[in-house]
């Protein structure tokens, strides 16, 4: 199975994303892991483009040829990385699960967004006024809605894996 994760920064979406990997054994893509590692080998970041989705589309297709699920973890922004994600899954004859992560607590999430930390060296975190401002599409499919506001990491982890379990049905 493909689960999808998607989500402006700071929502938790990482936060959540990790830990059901860990609990399930899945492998964890992480979009910002794999730009960081280009940049880190002299990529420039306005030459990137899409090449960070990509390469984890590839990843993802080689772990779910071989039985392993995939978690992916990204902001997910545009329908265009939302279809290709669906397209691996089509690709791979898998399942997938989409999961949009938000917080509808906006001082909430500035006061996530400013406090948090990297745990990618050399990762520049975006500041609050970037991710109010980055471009970011509303979905226009059926997809999991996850509201961190007022839910702990576990509880959104639980109510993931509910949302897993009833596609598997």
């Amino acid at each position: 199975m493909l689960v999808v994760f998607g989500g402006l920064p700071g929502t938790g979406k990482t936060t959540i994303a990790g830990e059901l990997a860990r609990q399930l054994g899945a492998v964890h893509l992480r979009i910002d892991t794999i730009e960081q590692a280009l940049r880190d080998h002299g990529m420039p970041s306005h030459a990137m483009d899409d090449m960070g989705y990509r390469i984890a589309y590839a990843v993802a297709m080689d772990n779910l040829r071989i039985g392993r699920t995939v978690i992916a973890d990204s902001v997910n922004p545009l329908p265009v990385t939302r279809d290709g994600w669906l397209e691996v899954a089509k690709r791979s004859g898998v399942k997938v699960v989409e999961i949009e992560v938000m917080c509808s607590d906006a001082n909430e999430h500035r006061k996530r967004a400013e406090t948090r930390k990297s745990d990618i060296p050399g990762l520049r975190l975006p500041a609050w006024q970037e991710i109010v401002s980055r471009e970011y599409h509303a979905w226009n499919r059926e997809r999991v809605v996850v509201d961190t506001a007022r839910k702990s990491v576990e509880e959104s982890v639980k109510f993931v894996r509910e949302a897993i379990a009833a596609q598997k049905e």
